[in-house]
């Protein structure tokens, strides 16, 4: 490589010594070497099967992702709900208060670190997958709803829009997460289909009576357990790996 540097660095010395129609040719001609130098070091698509052309993610690479996307996921959730107490509601009093249970309080989940590391890693795999479905309708009615307030901020209105979109991908990225344990062969098959319509709450129990305030008052509550249970998750399949 040193080389082929050295050379190019000669070539553009001559050039200096050539005639005008000529040098514009030489010009040309090193443009053309660059070009090709930058489309052979460019990355290739990264994919976490390693098809053809792609580069091959590693299990604790895609962990670290969808822990980065959910820590941004639960600032988001924690920036909107602020939001809120500090624009939205009615008085101090209300703060804090939801009336009603959140929709996705019928979904077991471990309370604590502890009860967290004692289920099975499908288990747990399951929970994050569930919590994540059952927010994919809400978020998007709430982006609706605040976007037919008029004391509502279009600002405002695009964090719930974001968040319904992140949401989405970081289900995906979960997604993919528990296909390369299988493969792996650290969890078994039994969590296929979460993800489906299968595994949405019933209609009775939707989000559609919540007010606005407790649907980003539960989220933001969700998104913090989705963020915990995946690094919990990472360091029981990768300990080595930041843990």
């Amino acid at each position: 490589m040193q080389e082929m540097f050295w050379g190019r660095g000669l070539k553009v010395a001559e050039m200096m010594l050539m005639p005008s129609s000529m040098k514009l040719k030489a010009v040309l001609f090193v443009a053309l070497l660059c070009l090709d130098l930058r489309t052979h070091v460019g990355s290739a698509p990264i994919c976490p099967h390693g098809h053809t052309g792609c580069h091959i993610l590693s299990l604790a690479d895609l962990f670290d992702r969808v822990i980065q996307h959910s820590a941004r996921l639960h600032g988001l959730s924690s920036d909107l709900h602020s939001e809120f107490e500090q624009y939205f509601l009615p008085s101090k009093n209300h703060i804090g208060r939801v009336y009603r249970k959140c929709h996705t309080s019928s979904i077991l989940t471990p309370n604590g670190k502890e009860n967290a590391q004692k289920l099975a890693r499908e288990e747990l795999t399951e929970v994050i997958l569930k919590l994540l479905t059952a927010w994919r309708d809400p978020l998007s009615q709430l982006h609706q709803s605040m976007a037919h307030q008029q004391d509502s901020n279009s600002f405002s209105s695009n964090k719930a829009l974001e968040l319904s979109d992140m949401v989405h991908e970081l289900r995906k990225g979960v997604e993919k997460v528990a296909e390369k344990m299988q493969l792996l062969g650290m969890i078994s098959n039994s969590v296929n289909g979460l993800s489906s319509s299968e595994a949405l709450l019933p209609a009775s129990e939707s989000g559609e009576a919540m007010s606005d305030y407790e649907l980003v008052y539960c989220f933001r509550r969700d998104s913090d357990k989705v963020q915990n249970y995946l690094k919990i998750l990472k360091c029981r399949i990768v300990p080595e790996h930041g843990c």
